[in-house]
C-alpha cells in the first residue's frame, strides 16, 4: 500500500505542469505498484499533462462555485427530511395512508440506485454540465411533486427527484477536486458537507413552518428558486475539465461502453431489495416474514452474479475491483457508512426526543438543535484549515470517531426533566466530534486515486454515505419500536404500542387519556435512549476504521534542486 500512495502522489505532480526537464530529487521515492499501474490505465478518458487543465479557481468566482454547489446539497438533503412534516398533510389531501412508505422509499431507492453509475457519467463528461443535469431532473422531480393531483403521481415525483439527488452529492465533491487543489480542499469540502448537513436538521422547521402557514406543496415548490440560483450562476463560472476533450459523438459512442450497463442493471435491483427489506421488516412485515427473507435472500444472490460480473469487467466495471481493493478506499467508504450512520439518528431522533419528550413545537425543536449546527461547521471548517497547514487527516477522523461515539452515548441519559446546560453541552461534544471528521473520508478517497478516478470514486463514497443512512434509519426505527413497546409495559401498562404509534410523537399528549401521558414521555425518553445506543455504535465503529484511512499528507512532497 505505501508503494502505491508513493506512485499516486508522483502521478499528481507529474499531471500538475511541474517542469520536469531540469533533474530533481524527491525526498522520498519508492517502487512503483503494478496494481496502481493496472488502475491508472482503465478505459476512462485520460488526463492531459497541459498546464493550462490544471489551473484551479481562485477569488471570487472560487467563493460562488463552492456556495452554489453547496446550496444544491442543502437543498437536496433539506428534501430528504421535509417531507416528515408534509406527511400528514398530504395523507389527508390524499387519503393515502398506506402510502405513506414510498413517500420515502421512492426518493431513497431512486438516489441508491443510481449513484455508483453516476461516477462513470462524471469521469466522461464535463462536471459542470453533468452537475446541472442532475440538477435539473432533481427540480423537476420537485415541480411533479408539488404539482401532484394523486398519491401515484407524488411517488413518481419523488423518485424522480431521487434520480436526479443521486449525482449532486458527488457532482459537488468533483467540482470542488475540479477547482481546489488537494491540500486546500478539506476546509471547502467540510464547509460544503456541513452546509449540506443543515438541511437535514432544518427539514423539520421548514417543513412545519410551510404546512402551518401555507400549503405542504411550497416544501417542494421552495426546490425551484434555489436550484434556478443555483444554475444560472454556475452557467457563468467556468469551471476546469480535467477529462480529454473529444467529439460528443465518439464520447457518447464510447461512454455507452464504458457505463457498463449490464453492472447497473445487476446493482440497481440489489441495493433496491435490500433497503426495501430493511425498510418494511419490523414495520410493514414481521423480520421472519416470507415476504422479507425473500427479499434478503434476492439481494444476496443478485449481488454475488453482480460481483462475477465486476470481476469480469475488470477495470471496465463500474466499480472497478482494482479501485474497491485499495485499503484507503474500502475504509474510507465504510466509515462513511457508519459515520452517517451516527449522524442523521442523531439529527432525526434529538427532534424526537424534544418533540415528544419534551413537548415542544416542531419549529422550536429545530432551534433547540442549533448547538449541533453550529458545532459542527466550525469544527469541519477548523478541522479542514488544520488538515491544509498540517497535512494530515487521519488524526481528525481518529478524533471525530472517539468524540461522536462519547457524544451519541452521552446523550442517552437525557431525561424529560434534564437542564437546558445538559442537553446543550451534550450536543456541542457530539457536534465538535462529527465536524471533526466530517470530510476526511472523501479527502482521503481523493488523495489516494488519480484525477482520472476521482469521480468514480466519489460516486461510491457517495452511495455509502445514502446506504449508510438509510441502513442506520431503519436499526434506529426498529430500536425505538422495540423500546417503546416494552417501556410501555413498565410505565403505561394500560395503553398499547399501536395506540401510541396512531396518536404520533407530538399527538398523544391530546389523544390519549390524561392519566397515561406521563407514562408514555416515560417510555419515549427511554425508548430514544436505545436509539443513542445505536448511534454511539456507529460512532465507535467510526473510531476503529478511521486508523484504515491512511497516513499520508495531502501536501506536496518537497523537492530538492542537486548542486551544480
Amino acid at each position: 500500500m505505501e508503494k502505491h500512495e508513493s506512485h499516486q502522489s508522483l502521478d499528481r505532480e507529474q499531471v500538475s505542469g511541474e517542469d520536469t526537464t531540469e533533474p530533481q530529487v524527491t525526498t522520498k521515492e519508492e517502487p512503483v505498484s503494478t496494481k496502481a499501474e493496472s488502475l491508472e490505465t482503465s478505459p476512462t478518458p485520460t488526463i492531459t499533462n497541459d498546464e493550462d487543465e490544471w489551473e484551479y479557481v481562485t477569488g471570487f468566482k472560487l467563493f460562488l462555485a463552492i456556495g452554489v454547489v453547496s446550496l444544491a446539497c442543502f437543498i437536496m438533503l433539506l428534501d430528504t427530511s421535509i417531507v416528515s412534516t408534509a406527511i400528514p398533510s398530504i395523507t389527508s389531501d390524499f387519503h393515502s395512508l398506506g402510502d405513506v412508505g414510498w413517500y420515502g422509499s421512492s426518493y431513497l431507492l431512486a438516489s441508491c440506485a443510481l449513484q455508483p453509475m453516476t461516477g462513470k457519467i462524471y469521469s466522461r463528461f464535463s462536471s459542470k454540465w453533468t452537475f446541472m443535469f442532475f440538477l435539473f431532473v432533481f427540480e423537476l422531480g420537485s415541480m411533479i411533486t408539488a404539482l401532484s393531483t394523486s398519491s401515484d403521481m407524488l411517488i413518481v415525483g419523488r423518485a424522480v427527484s431521487g434520480m436526479g439527488a443521486s449525482g449532486l452529492i458527488n457532482g459537488a465533491l468533483t467540482i470542488i477536486a475540479a477547482c481546489v487543489p488537494l491540500h486546500k480542499r478539506a476546509v471547502y469540502i467540510g464547509f460544503m458537507m456541513s452546509t449540506a448537513q443543515i438541511g437535514i436538521l432544518l427539514g423539520p422547521l421548514i417543513g412545519g413552518a410551510l404546512t402551518e402557514y401555507t400549503t405542504w406543496r411550497w416544501c417542494f415548490w421552495i426546490n425551484l428558486p434555489a436550484g434556478g440560483v443555483t444554475a444560472l450562476i454556475l452557467f457563468f463560472i467556468q469551471i476546469p475539465s480535467r477529462i480529454e476533450k473529444r467529439p460528443l459523438k465518439d464520447n457518447l459512442k464510447s461512454t455507452l461502453v464504458a457505463l457498463d450497463l449490464p453492472g447497473f442493471f445487476l446493482f440497481a435491483p440489489t441495493a433496491i431489495m435490500l433497503l426495501l427489506a430493511l425498510q418494511w421488516g419490523g414495520n410493514k412485515y414481521a423480520w421472519g416474514s416470507a415476504t422479507i427473507i425473500g427479499l434478503f435472500c434476492g439481494s444476496g444472490g443478485n449481488f454475488l452474479i453482480f460481483l462475477a460480473w465486476e470481476y469480469k469487467k475488470g477495470d471496465d466495471a463500474m466499480i472497478p475491483f482494482s479501485m474497491v481493493k485499495i485499503r484507503i478506499v474500502w475504509a474510507s467508504c465504510i466509515l462513511i457508512l457508519f459515520f452517517f450512520g451516527a449522524q442523521l439518528t442523531v439529527a432525526y431522533y434529538m427532534a424526537i426526543y424534544f418533540q415528544a419528550v419534551r413537548g415542544v413545537s416542531p419549529t422550536l425543536s429545530g432551534v433547540y438543535l442549533l448547538p449541533t449546527i453550529l458545532s459542527q461547521m466550525a469544527a469541519a471548517v477548523t478541522s479542514g484549515i488544520l488538515v491544509g497547514r498540517l497535512g494530515y487527516y487521519l488524526p481528525w477522523a481518529v478524533v471525530s470517531g472517539a468524540l461522536s461515539a462519547i457524544g451519541c452515548g452521552l446523550l442517552s441519559i437525557l431525561k424529560p426533566d434534564s437542564s437546558t446546560g445538559t442537553w446543550i453541552g451534550l450536543q456541542i461534544i457530539g457536534g465538535v466530534g462529527r465536524g471533526l471528521g466530517l470530510q476526511m473520508p472523501i479527502v482521503a478517497v481523493q488523495n489516494a486515486l488519480p484525477p482520472s478516478q476521482t469521480s468514480v470514486g466519489m460516486s461510491l463514497v457517495a452511495f455509502s454515505q445514502t446506504f449508510g443512512g438509510a441502513l442506520f434509519l431503519s436499526f434506529a426505527q426498529t430500536g425505538l419500536n422495540t423500546g417503546l413497546a416494552e417501556a410501555l409495559r413498565k410505565f403505561a401498562p394500560g395503553v398499547t404500542p399501536a395506540a401510541v404509534a396512531a396518536a404520533g410523537a407530538t399527538g398523544f399528549r391530546h389523544d390519549l387519556p390524561e392519566a397515561s401521558v406521563q407514562g408514555v414521555i416515560e417510555s419515549y425518553s427511554q425508548a430514544v435512549s436505545h436509539v443513542f445506543y445505536i448511534a454511539a455504535a456507529a460512532g465507535a465503529m467510526s473510531f476503529i476504521l478511521a486508523w484504515g484511512i491512511g497516513w499520508k499528507s495531502v501536501k506536496k512532497p518537497k523537492t530538492v534542486k542537486p548542486e551544480a
